[in-house]
């Protein structure tokens, strides 16, 4: 296994467990194949397990596991605090707790905001004493370093790292959303400030592994170097020296095995231009049922009614090329979940934004066709129920 530095000097592995999608049995997390498949990882030198308050099931399952077999110490936690469900100081500590007893732990060593989507809602964060309460638990020691994790655009990203002095980031990333969300622009700026970058969605949902087109998969038969679609996704982030962690979402003994393998082989600036290429040709093979070529640069941004533009083709491009309910599902976190709804609905047709695309895309259209596909009924009363949570 190989390892790279965090913010402090200490040694994290390469590859980290995700512990989103544990093995299931009769709907429920088989504890058994999930218990073999964490030991095997641990034992292959992975020693960053990520989980979150809201995966069903996961921080006790992973707690549960940890404590049984004597390893929580010889490990790094890494959990999230799901601040969109808190409206009070009291809950930040209530839901702190809970995780505590769950992870049978006594501290948190990496400790994200969940799904941090903008400055406001840092903001609003702030208003609740969350800068005073992390401090007051870094100080006790029950939290070892502070994060966050973010769906969103890299305009936002770079502001969300200036607005704190964070130890550690989480983002998507892969050769497919090289431009797309915080991507290289956001990797590359955060690296700058010396915060460590972990990557979730290396594979994009399976995306790069299951869905590949036949050429694709062809393609990479012929190349003369022989790598599996999920080696060469991996290879790609570690190439890049300031990729700190790549999460996994491991749930089979082969997955697990064969990630280890090319996690202790692995080298940043291995690849050479030959193998750039290669991926840029998949990508734009992955590419050719996109609805809009919009590459996230952000020159239409910023919106003066607050569209998220690249969010919402990024979402609305998703919805063509991997199946309706991602794109939505990246739409509602990018759009929804924000204090301020940032979706298609919002655009009055000004056209500022299409005066500065390079791209030269009919922007106030697309827009349209995005709402059509994105803002159905569902999303709708989503957005509704948040707004009703955000108030009482």
């Amino acid at each position: 296994m190989k390892y790279r530095k965090d913010r402090y000097g200490n040694d994290l592995s390469i590859l980290g467990y995700g512990c989103m999608r544990f093995p299931q049995k009769l709907g429920r997390i088989d504890m058994e194949a999930t218990e073999r498949q964490l030991l095997r990882a641990y034992r292959g030198g992975v020693n960053y397990f990520d989980t979150a308050y809201i995966y069903p099931g996961s921080e006790a399952a992973l707690g549960e596991i940890l404590e049984k077999n004597g390893i929580r110490d010889k490990v790094n936690i890494a959990t999230k605090l799901p601040h969109y469900l808190i409206r009070n100081k009291e809950g930040l500590e209530k839901t702190f707790q809970e995780e505590l007893r769950r992870l049978r732990t006594d501290h948190i060593d990496y400790y994200l905001m969940h799904m941090l989507t903008d400055i406001a809602t840092w903001e609003r964060l702030k208003e609740m004493g969350i800068t005073q309460w992390l401090e007051q638990k870094k100080k006790e020691g029950a939290i070892r370093q502070v994060g966050f994790s973010h769906h969103g655009n890299a305009d936002m990203f770079c502001q969300l790292v200036d607005a704190y002095d964070w130890d550690f980031c989480q983002i998507q990333y892969n050769y497919m959303d090289e431009h797309s969300q915080a991507g290289v622009k956001g990797l590359h700026y955060a690296n700058k400030k010396g915060i460590p970058v972990v990557i979730m969605e290396p594979l994009r949902g399976g995306k790069l592994v299951k869905l590949l087109p036949k050429k694709a998969v062809e393609t990479f038969e012929k190349y003369p170097v022989k790598r599996t679609p999920a080696e060469w996704a991996f290879r790609w982030l570690w190439n890049q020296s300031e990729v700190t962690v790549v999460l996994s979402g491991m749930n089979t003994d082969a997955m697990v095995a064969e990630n280890i393998r090319t996690a202790s082989e692995a080298e940043a600036g291995e690849f050479s231009d030959e193998d750039k290429k290669l991926l840029h040709y998949i990508t734009k093979l992955l590419n050719a049922k996109v609805k809009v070529g919009c590459t996230g640069c952000g020159y239409c941004m910023p919106c003066p009614k607050g569209v998220d533009i690249p969010g919402t083709f990024a979402a609305y491009n998703r919805s063509s090329t991997e199946g309706r309910m991602n794109g939505w599902v990246d739409y509602f976190m990018c759009t929804a979940l924000r204090p301020n709804s940032t979706g298609a609905s919002n655009c009055i047709g000004c056209g500022r934004c299409e005066k500065h695309c390079p791209q030269h895309i009919q922007i106030r259209q697309e827009l349209k066709n995005a709402r059509k596909t994105l803002e159905g009924p569902v999303y709708t009363i989503g957005r509704k129920a948040i707004r009703l949570v955000r108030r009482y």
